[in-house]
Order: structure tokens, then C-alpha cells, then sequence
């Protein structure tokens, strides 16, 4: 049996620019945090021939061809296409649908079991590559590229997005001073909404292919923004980075009347009532996770409690999509 797992992600500035219809003619950069939250995948061969898949539904099918999940079978396609005798079951620490970039995480985590069964050694960089020519090339899902890209190197990372596809990725360079205070402020709680990011994505992948006006000024800012945040952070300016994630949400919003909706402003505008400096919905929005740079973690977990929102604790993964078993 192969057991793998790829971790969640969280955005830390520049979440959008890293979609292809935005950096293939303005480049895009990405700050992103992996998570210790994690999509696991075990490979294992069965008695019987065919391959049989577990996830939130059940396929046994005779060939790749035949499977209904888009992923699985794309990959399927590439690694089980021959006599395949295989079983695949896939689960997750936290659900689909709630921006914390799970279809990456899963892409990634599949590859890697897949490659491992068959006694291929994939470095991150092919991970991150194959996972994102399966999801944007051939299934044409309207999705950036940052989610493969942060699950397969983990760890606190910068990555830009160049023009000709080609991915630069740096690590986020912090004082122990700065790990702790993300650690400890930098805040999580589920707003009980799950959504499909592709439904909010596909509109802003449009505009900027039609290149909108608006649309491109707002991500040039948001670019922007998310180079400020990385000398925040590396400044050891904490405070600094919590206003501009608040500053990052104003202009999200207004990409989409989508992206929030006016129980989650109730819930954002408490929170910064109740010690958060800054915060926003982790991915595309819309529902998910409110992610906040908390002051006073106490009384901002006690706002969000009473508010019947409940926190994902979390600490940072920096061994990325790996074998376990």
C-alpha cells in the first residue's frame, strides 16, 4: 500500500494574480502558506482486476476512460492505462468547496501515490507542473495555479508567475520572531458556507481575457499589495500585514458580488471590532474560511464563538506533498 498526503493552503498576499488569463500577459506573485491540514491518498492493488475509486462516491470501472471523476480519470490515464488492477481512496481533513485550495492538494497528492506505485520519483516542480497541466490545460478548469504549486513545495513561499508559464519559487524569508507571530495570530474560522471556486473564478478569468479595464487595475493592485506584504513580513512588521489584508479584502470584493455576502461582512466588521487588525475570505470567496491577523486572539475567538463560527487550529507544513507509507 501507498499512502501519500498534500497539504491546504492559505494565501498571504497576491491570491489571484496567479490565475493564467491574468500573469500570461501582466505575471502574477503569490505569497502562500501550507497548512497541517491534509488531502490523503492510499494506493493499494485488490484481488480483482479493474480500478475501483473511494471518495464521495464510489467508481469501479474496467478503464481509465470509463471513470466519472475528471481527475482521477485524467491521471488514471496517464499511470493505470494498461491491464489496471488498482484500488485508490481518497479523503480529506477538511471538506471540498471551502478555498482552502483542496483540488490542488488532492491533484497533487494522487500524482505523487500514483508515481510512487509505479516506482517513479517526481521532484515538487514536476508535481506542481503535471497537477497544473491536468487541471487548467486539460480539464480547462478556471483556476490559478498557486494551490499545486504551494501543495507540492509547502512550506511559507513566494512564487511568481512568469508570462511564459514558467513558475519562480522562493521561500518566504521570516525571523523566528515573525513565525511566531503567525503562529499565534493568524486566525481560522469556518463560516459554514461551501462553494465551487470555479464559479467565481470563470468570471474573473473572463474579464481579464477580455481585458476588462477594472478587472486588470484591480489585480495590478492586488500584485501590489502582495509584494508589500512580503516586506511587512520580512520587515518584521506584523501590524503592518494585518492592514494590508484588510486592504487586500476591500479590493477583492470588489472583483465579484460574489465573493461575500452580507452575513460574512456582519462577521468580518465583528472581528475587527473584536482584535483583528485585518483578515479576508481564504480563496475565492464566497463562503469557507474568514482568515484574521488578530491583536487580541482571546477576545476575537470569544466574538467568533459567541457568533457560532467555529475555529480550524492550525500550524504550518513545510514538507509539502510526500509519501507517508
Amino acid at each position: 500500500m501507498i499512502i501519500t498526503r498534500s497539504p491546504l493552503r492559505i494565501s498571504l498576499g497576491g491570491g489571484g494574480t496567479d490565475l493564467p488569463s491574468y500573469y500570461r500577459k501582466h505575471g502574477g506573485f503569490v505569497i502562500a502558506g501550507a497548512l497541517d491540514r491534509y488531502v490523503y491518498i492510499t494506493i493499494s492493488r485488490p484481488f480483482e482486476p479493474g480500478i475501483y475509486l473511494k471518495y464521495s462516491e464510489i467508481e469501479h470501472v474496467t478503464c481509465a476512460e470509463d471513470i466519472t471523476h475528471p481527475i482521477f480519470c485524467e491521471v488514471a490515464k496517464d499511470f493505470f492505462s494498461e491491464q489496471p488492477q488498482v484500488e485508490i481512496t481518497s479523503i480529506a481533513d477538511v471538506p471540498a468547496g471551502t478555498g482552502l485550495g483542496s483540488s490542488g492538494s488532492f491533484t497533487t497528492a494522487l500524482l505523487k501515490a500514483a508515481s510512487l506505485y509505479n516506482h517513479r520519483n517526481i521532484s515538487p516542480q514536476e508535481l506542481a507542473e503535471l497537477a497544473c497541466d491536468i487541471e487548467i490545460n486539460r480539464l480547462h478548469e478556471p483556476v490559478g495555479k498557486q494551490d499545486q504549486y504551494i501543495a507540492a513545495f509547502g512550506g511559507l513561499t513566494c512564487f511568481i508567475f512568469h508570462k511564459d508559464d514558467t513558475v519562480t519559487v522562493t521561500p518566504l524569508i521570516l525571523s523566528t520572531q515573525m513565525r511566531h507571530e503567525l503562529d499565534e495570530r493568524l486566525l481560522l474560522f469556518f463560516t459554514g458556507f461551501k462553494r465551487k471556486a470555479g464559479d467565481i473564478l470563470s468570471d474573473q478569468s473572463s474579464k481579464s481575457l477580455n481585458d476588462d479595464t477594472e478587472m486588470t487595475r484591480n489585480l495590478d493592485f492586488i500584485k501590489s499589495l502582495g509584494y508589500d506584504c512580503k516586506k511587512a513580513l520580512e520587515g518584521d512588521r506584523p501590524a503592518d500585514f494585518g492592514a494590508l489584508m484588510h486592504e487586500h479584502w476591500e479590493h477583492k470584493q470588489k472583483r465579484s458580488a460574489t465573493i461575500s455576502n452580507d452575513l460574512i461582512q456582519e462577521w468580518y466588521e465583528l472581528g475587527r471590532k473584536n482584535g483583528a487588525i485585518g483578515g479576508k475570505l481564504v480563496g475565492a470567496g464566497g463562503g469557507g474560511f474568514l482568515m484574521f491577523y488578530a491583536e487580541d486572539t482571546s477576545r476575537l475567538r470569544n466574538a467568533m464563538t459567541q457568533a457560532g463560527l467555529q475555529e480550524m487550529r492550525f500550524g504550518f507544513d513545510f514538507e509539502g506533498t510526500r509519501g507517508i507509507l
